[in-house]
């Protein structure tokens, strides 16, 4: 299976679980188009194993427009702890 094919797994692996929390509003990665960008990020970290650090910075370093770009945010304050909790476990059990 190529790296590209073994990306989308992630991507959508990711999609399924993992949602970004407005208002108590849930808003499911694929739907935002994010599941992809993460999943590009954190594959090629995977052979070395994958820490909640390693969740954290990612989700850190990638900033989400809001507001018509008015101003952006890190992706860690819009997913709530249980998900990055769940997307680390997706990670952890991902078979690279």
């Amino acid at each position: 299976m190529s790296t590209t094919e073994r990306i989308e797994q992630l991507a959508a692996t990711i999609a399924e679980d993992v949602y970004i929390d407005i208002a108590k509003w849930h808003l499911y990665l694929n739907d935002a188009h994010l599941h992809r960008p993460l999943a590009e990020k954190f594959y090629p970290m995977l052979p070395d194993g994958i820490t909640s650090a390693d969740v954290t910075k990612v989700l850190n370093g990638t900033m989400i427009a809001i507001g018509g770009g008015n101003r952006e945010i890190p992706l860690s304050d819009l997913i709530p702890k249980s998900c990055q909790n769940r997307l680390l476990t997706i990670l952890e059990d991902f078979d690279y």
